[in-house]
């Protein structure tokens, strides 16, 4: 498992501040992802390379914290907070991780409904 920043990471080169970010901090990036899925869908990734919620440990228990810390501020700054909004974390494949970058979703702006279709 590979924690330090890695050059040919996508959300690396993004917290690191390649992209435009829309909030940051010394642990954490946000930014807009770029297939929204709602009128809001903005990304919250750690500045350190973790692979997936699943490579963690003990010993990342305050970063994964500051993680949930950021997703309320962003959420905060971003108006979602008097309405609500949902946050995704999808892990390997099964779970629909595309980047192996652990990150953290916020879907807002509307209502968003089920998580998945019922039969």
């Amino acid at each position: 498992m590979n924690q330090t920043p890695i050059s040919d990471c996508l959300f690396c080169r993004l917290a690191a501040g390649e992209g435009d970010l829309i909030w940051q901090s010394e642990t954490a990036a946000a930014f807009n992802d770029i297939h929204p899925q709602a009128p809001i869908h903005i990304l919250v990734v750690p500045r350190r390379h973790i692979v997936s919620l699943a490579e963690t440990n003990p010993s990342d228990q305050a970063v994964l914290g500051d993680l949930l810390l950021s997703v309320a501020e962003v959420a905060r700054q971003s108006g979602l907070e008097p309405d609500g909004y949902r946050v995704i974390i999808n892990t390997r494949d099964h779970g629909g991780q595309v980047v192996e970058h652990l990150h953290l979703h916020i879907l807002g702006g509307e209502p968003i409904g089920p998580l998945r279709a019922r039969s």
